[in-house]
């Protein structure tokens, strides 16, 4: 049975170019970077060329770039090596935010940080002015989810950098989920740190970065031999680090466009169905995301049967799905606990074509249509 894989805000298939960039790095220049030897030299260009990648890639200097595991180390870097490095103890962030985000924050509480949880309105926006009311005099860091993993909402990003900046606050956002599909100017935007990951976007997984504005200073959280700045110890991940830049330089706006115009039309038919509701908003939206609730439906029972069929899709984020909790996002933006157990995910890649589609809007009538039949709740 052939597989449509629909769990792209999950994880991404790795784009073939991207393998070939990488092979090199694990049988000929597989040196240490900070090795003085050949080898160990042709592992730091790579290393510094791909720096210089994904640096270009939202306007930033090479040296204002570390590498790092992921987005979830990255997040984690940003919040707890600005605790730990300022006397200032204030976060602001959002309730709809990665967990990564929200249990730092949590573990950071126990450390005597106090945080700020914004509400969102019922697209997942936060009201700017909320940002700008709930800045004090101790406030550290506003932190920020770009593009949102389970809504696909996008922040108003422009505005809170320069809210933030002139408030002399520091700005972060998560921008796993956005890197890419939506421009990003560390400077027009006034962005002080910004993490970054690979494997949402056809690049390895086990490998991110995060953006420092040059100046500021953090306390790192992994010690090590003085690698990416002295901020992050541990050898570097080089054929990963070379995916992730390969896989930057060949995202093509007509890919970006492909996808937008298969969510659109996924959207619009779903909704065809009676008693659906799209989460989230229909502009400012990520190409690649729809979120939909099916009333009184599980979105579990939805899951799987798309799965036998062979349809991949997601009932929220990948990172939480090993637990029964309902959705924290879909409850920020007033689901009740029920209207947020009958949603599922539905994320995009360029690999997708319209041929799939079709065949998930032929398949998904009959699978709801089925379940409603047997559901006990009419």
């Amino acid at each position: 049975m052939k597989q449509i894989y629909l769990d792209n805000a999950s994880t991404t298939k790795v784009d073939t170019k991207v393998v070939e960039a990488m092979i090199p790095y694990f049988s000929e220049k597989y040196g240490n970077a900070s090795s003085q030897h050949l080898i160990g030299q042709e592992a730091k260009r790579g290393l510094e060329e791909s720096r210089h990648t994904i640096a270009k890639s939202i306007k930033a200097k090479d040296d204002e770039i570390i590498f790092t595991s992921g987005g979830t180390e990255s997040n984690n870097l940003v919040l707890k090596g600005l605790f730990f490095a300022n006397e200032k103890k204030h976060i602001i962030t959002t309730k709809i935010e990665h967990d990564s985000i929200l249990n730092t924050c949590k573990w950071l509480e126990k450390q005597g940080a106090k945080i700020t949880y914004l509400d969102v309105d019922k697209g997942g926006f936060v009201n700017p002015e909320d940002v700008e009311n709930a800045i004090g005099s101790e406030t550290l860091v506003v932190s920020i989810i770009h593009g949102n993993n389970e809504l696909g909402t996008i922040q108003n990003i422009e505005k809170i950098g320069e809210i933030c900046r002139a408030k002399e606050v520091y700005f972060h956002i998560d921008a796993c989920q956005s890197y890419t599909k939506v421009p990003i100017n560390v400077g027009k935007q006034d962005l002080d740190f910004v993490t970054l990951n690979s494997h949402k976007i056809h690049g390895p997984k086990g490998v991110g970065a995060l953006y420092i504005k040059k100046g500021i200073k953090i306390n790192p959280i992994l010690h090590g031999g003085g690698h990416e700045f002295s901020l992050r110890g541990g050898t570097e991940n080089i054929s990963g680090i070379v995916g992730f830049a390969k896989a930057v330089k060949i995202i093509k706006n007509s890919n970006l466009k492909k996808i937008n115009e298969l969510r659109d039309k996924l959207i619009n038919e779903i909704l065809k169905i009676p008693n659906t509701k799209l989460n989230g908003p229909k502009d400012n939206r990520l190409c690649n995301n729809i979120n939909i609730s099916f009333g009184n439906i599980e979105g579990e029972a939805i899951g799987g049967y798309l799965d036998a069929y062979g349809i991949c899709s997601s009932t929220g984020s990948a990172c939480s799905s090993h637990t029964m909790e309902t959705s924290h996002v879909l409850k920020a933006i007033g689901l009740s606990d029920l209207e947020a157990n009958t949603s599922i995910r539905l994320s995009l890649s360029k690999f997708n074509n319209e041929e799939e589609i079709d065949y998930v809007l032929k398949v998904l009538p009959k699978i709801v249509k089925k379940l409603r039949r047997m559901s006990p709740i009419k």
